[in-house]
Formats: C-alpha cells, structure tokens, sequence
C-alpha cells in the first residue's frame, strides 16, 4: 500500500516538526473537571436554561435534523426567526443562516466575487476565508484574482487597489482576527474600499456579541452596519454558544445567495434546534452589557499578569488573548501541561498561524466563575517553557 506508506512519512514529519495534532473528548459539562479557555463559547451561553430550553422546545417539534437543504424541507420558523433577529442586531436589511461559518464565508466571497473581480484579502485572514479567495478563481469566473494585502495596512490595500484602475474588487478582512485578537482598522479599509469602488466583506465572527451597541459586533461598533457596500458573515459558535454560520446584507446580495449560493442550496440545513436556541442565545447576547463588561475585564486582567512575566501578549480587542511560544514543540509542551492541570488552552502552530510564530490561544468565557479563571492563569504561568 504505497499510498499509506506516503502517509505514515508524511504524518512523522509533522511529528517531528511538532505538528501532530490529536483529538481530546471532554467530558459533560456537569462531570467536567476542565477550565475552558480554549473554546469559544464567550458569555457563556451555551447551557443557558433559557437556550436550552428553546432548544429542547424544537427538537421536540421537528426532530433532530433539518432533513433536507433550506430549499427542500430544511426551513422552518426557528430559520427564518433567527435571521429576522440577527438581520436586526447587525443592521442589515436580510441575513441567510448556514450550516457553518466556514460554508457562509465561502458563500459570501464567491456571490460577491464577479468576473475579474480582484480579491484584496489580509494576510492574516482565517482560513475559511484563504480557501473562499482560491474557491473563486474556479467557480468559471474568469479573471478572479487573489491578492494578499499586508496585515491591517489600509495604506497597502490602497495601493494594490490603485495598481488596478477601474477593476471590480473585493476587500475581504476579520474584524477582530482569530490568531492574535487585534482589531481591523474597519473605517480606513471601508473608506480606501469605496474611494476605490471596491466592495467589503468583514467576518464579524470573532467580534460578535464581544463588540459594538447590544453585542452587534466590529462593523457596528465602527458605525458601518448597513453601510453601502458592505456585508457582514459571522458565526453562531461562538458568542451566540450554538453552531452555524451567517451572512448579513442587502437583499439583492440575499436573493442571490438563495438562487445561486452552491454552500445554501446544496447543503443541509442547520438543525431545528439549534435555530432556535441560537435565536433565544441572541436575545441573551443583545442585553448582555454586564457580560461583555465582565469579558473585558477578564481579558485585561489576563494581558497584565501575562505580561507583568515577560510574556509576549499583544493588546486584544474583544475574547482572543494571544500568548508568543518559543516554538511549536514548546507550545504543544505547555498546551499539553496546561491540560494535565486541568487547563484546556488553545494551541496553534504553524501551518494554523500566519506568520509561522507559535503561540497559545487563550479565549475568555465570561460565565466561568471568577476564582476559576484566575486559577487558570496561575497554571498558565506556572507550567511556561
């Protein structure tokens, strides 16, 4: 079998480069013994009662899949309440739900990406959105082109925009990135994109719930929701504790994302359920104040102890606390430290990371309870390389 024997080398090689990932079940929430700063679960949300008990209330009455795609049977009144709300909290005319985030960014890029639209993409983009950018150029669309703009530099992106007079574009960023949890400087990337005629497309995944009026995340926060131009994706996964994706918009983009999107229609809904805990999540999340106030406290508290060890934390702007490791075998070492500890942080090495640094990922929950948290951060410390 050459083909598993070409596998098993290449899988040693990462072993040996320290790259080896391996899979950890947790235990129930009620049995678990581990403090979660790994997850993304941010307000806490996800073991709500009042989530759990929407979501209960719909398994109920549907079922537990949605059986078919959106257009088929997989729609029902948990779907679209959902979307009426985050159309609403995000300040956009419509919103269409997916399975994923990860599906919703690769709908979004390739409805907005046009026949030689020219993608300006941040370097430090996730990467659902790297393989949206590659999807594009081969979806029959001619002249599609990628390129990628140094990170957070408006001035960058002016200038490969200007290089191309006249072009259709689309400027893809995070709002608040997923690796080191800095903020886009969203207003200059918005007015560079329209001084250009360009498009914008922000994932507001990271930035949810964590940022802006109600929780309604980065683009609200920079007083761009609804601007003209512009749309938004997001994920249902992490401050809303539930799962899937969304895109917020005009509703041309809507209408066609439902009648070409290859992720929406081909795809099987997102469960019943989950809809609609999702939906009671986002009434939770837009009168959540105490609980974003609570987050950003943590996450402060967390920079200056880190920091006041010599650590190297760049100044988050919403949950994501990032922490420079020595490399990825010092990273794994402390990740896999931290766990023994009962301390489940986030671990990310390259190829993960774009700059190829090595680095552990702290999410801040704010429903974990206080003592717990700074607990974490003494084993966090004490278990350093």
């Amino acid at each position: 079998m050459e083909w598993l024997e070409s596998l098993d080398a290449e899988a040693a090689a990462r072993r040996t480069a320290g790259l080896r990932r391996d899979l950890h079940p947790r235990g129930a929430a009620e049995s678990d013994p581990v403090v979660d700063l790994a997850g993304n679960d941010y307000l806490g949300l996800s073991r709500h009662p009042d989530v759990l008990a929407a979501a209960a209330a719909s398994l109920l009455r549907f079922g537990l899949g949605a059986t078919g795609s959106r257009l088929v049977r997989g729609s029902t009144e948990a779907h679209h309440a959902l979307e009426d709300g985050l159309a609403g909290l995000l300040g956009f005319p419509s919103a269409l739900v997916y399975s994923s985030g990860y599906l919703a960014n690769l709908g979004a890029v390739r409805a907005l990406a046009r026949r030689d639209t020219l993608i300006v993409s941040d370097a430090h983009n996730h990467a659902s959105i790297v393989d949206a950018c590659r999807l594009a150029r081969g979806t029959g669309r001619d002249g599609v082109e990628t390129v990628v703009a140094p990170h957070a530099d408006p001035s960058a992106v002016a200038a490969i925009l200007a290089a191309h007079p006249g072009r259709p574009a689309l400027v893809v960023t995070e709002s608040v990135f997923s690796v080191d949890g800095d903020l886009a400087p969203l207003p200059d990337l918005y007015e560079v994109a329209r001084s250009h005629g360009a498009l914008m497309l922000v994932d507001d995944a990271h930035a949810l719930g964590v940022l802006g009026p109600r929780g309604a995340g980065g683009v609200a926060a920079a007083g761009l929701a609804g601007a003209p131009g512009l749309a938004v994706t997001a994920t249902l996964s992490k401050s809303l504790g539930a799962a899937g994706g969304v895109i917020a918009g005009p509703r041309p983009l809507h209408r066609q994302l439902v009648d070409t999107g290859r992720t929406f229609i081909f795809d099987t809904a997102l469960p019943p359920a989950v809809a609609a805990g999702a939906r009671a999540a986002l009434e939770l999340l837009s009168a959540g104040d105490d609980l974003r106030a609570t987050l950003h406290d943590r996450a402060g508290r967390a920079v200056d102890r880190l920091r006041g060890e010599g650590l190297d934390v760049p100044t988050p702007a919403g949950g994501v606390v990032s922490v420079a490791a020595p490399g990825p075998d010092e990273a794994l070492a402390w990740a896999t430290a931290c766990r023994d500890r009962g301390v489940a942080v986030g671990c990310f090495r390259p190829p993960s990371t774009p700059d190829g640094r090595s680095r552990l990922r702290l999410t801040v929950n704010a429903g974990l309870p206080e003592a717990a948290f700074d607990e974490a951060l003494d084993v966090i410390l004490k278990e350093r390389p």
